[in-house]
């Protein structure tokens, strides 16, 4: 983390040295024979001769409520232990999430290609909303913080092509 606010030069550098670190990981997977495909998608050897399906990817806003420093949020379902450095692949993936706050509610868009509205179950609790979606091996779980907390008797859901769009009304229009 930086210390500093507006520390601009460590926000690069910052960023530049993660991005540094995902291309070293990617090239040794690539090593490894592994196809990088243009979606994101990638097959490794898990060992035992099973193979596994890799995404990874990342969202970068910027001037996010007048803020000029860049937000990179992950998704996919490679991580990296933060112990030992290790990069491991897991079952379930993080679905790429935007939250749009407009002037009566907050709009929540999670792409999770593959489920329906039947196959997502969302969990609010105060300012934390946890989404776990699964339909056969498409399997996404996400904790995501919201700006506020929000009432459960606030929020309207719809899923339409692996899009769910989560409408969390303030609290004027509700009480």
């Amino acid at each position: 983390m930086i210390s500093k606010k507006g520390n601009l030069t460590g926000n690069v550098e910052g960023i530049l040295r993660g991005l540094g670190d995902l291309v070293e990981k990617l090239g040794e997977l690539a090593e490894k024979g592994d196809q990088l495909k243009r979606s994101g998608v990638f097959d490794i050897d898990t060992g035992g001769g099973k193979d596994a399906k890799a995404v990874y990817g990342f969202s970068m806003k910027m001037g996010l409520n007048g803020n000029q420093e860049p937000h990179i949020e992950p998704f996919g379902n490679v991580h990296r232990d933060e112990k030992t450095g290790e990069t491991t692949v897991q079952a379930v993936s993080e679905p790429l999430i935007d939250i749009i706050e407009e002037s009566d509610h907050l709009l929540v868009l999670a792409e999770m290609p593959g489920v329906a509205d039947g196959d997502i179950h969302l969990d609010l609790n105060g300012d934390i909303l946890v989404l776990h979606a699964e339909k056969g091996s498409k399997k996404y779980h996400k904790e995501i913080v919201l700006p506020h907390a929000f009432e459960s008797n606030s929020m309207e859901r719809s899923c339409h092509n692996g899009i769910l769009e989560v409408k969390l009304k303030q609290r004027d229009d509700y009480e």
